[in-house]
């Protein structure tokens, strides 16, 4: 009789566990499908992730409030060297079209924000920068480094990537901005 219920006792003991082996499992496998997102990857042609984050005055900036408008999405910090060297010609640039239908969001993903704004007046710089300490829009666009730029057009689809630095007052690098702000006009 003590056998019989030692055993029952085991067996419950092992029924506890399977069941909580597979509650985990369950969560585990909801939790990935919940977060299947995250897992595509942003491609030129596809959808622009969507973000929030904060600029310098601690203001909420969505993507999204770009609709309409041609974006220049750069993700940038401080200690990269490459960056610094890019950011006057993307000074030159936002000068020369903004007031146009035209948008240049500058993402620092500098996790010591403090430096962030001496950077910025050091450099003269006047367009709209973003604070991503966070990672949050890093991750949605998978960052293999910086500097790293989008080119968004005005429905929110990704027509260009960049990978690195470039010089942002050569007609080369300009081509796709203008070609899309042209296409604009048109509607």
């Amino acid at each position: 009789m003590e056998e019989v219920k030692a055993e029952n006792n085991t067996a419950k003991k092992y029924g506890i566990i399977i069941a909580v082996v597979l509650i985990i499992v369950a969560g585990i496998v909801y939790y990935e499908w919940s977060n299947f997102e995250s897992y595509k990857p942003v491609v030129i042609g596809g959808a622009a992730p969507e973000f929030e984050l904060k600029d310098l005055t601690k203001k909420p900036v969505k993507l999204s409030d770009y609709k309409g408008k041609v974006v220049f999405l750069n993700f940038w910090a401080t200690w990269c060297k490459p960056c610094k060297e890019e950011m006057p010609s993307m000074e030159l640039l936002y000068k020369a079209l903004k007031g146009k239908d035209f948008e240049m969001i500058a993402v620092s993903i500098d996790r010591d924000i403090a430096k962030v704004e001496p950077f910025i007046k050091d450099l003269k710089l006047s367009f709209p920068v973003l604070l991503d300490f966070m990672g949050k829009a890093d991750r949605r666009y998978k960052l293999t480094g910086v500097p790293e730029t989008y080119i968004i057009d005005q429905n929110g689809v990704i027509v260009e990537k960049i990978l690195g630095p470039r010089d942002w007052t050569r007609p080369e690098s300009l081509q796709t901005i203008l070609e899309l702000l042209k296409k604009g006009q048109g509607k």
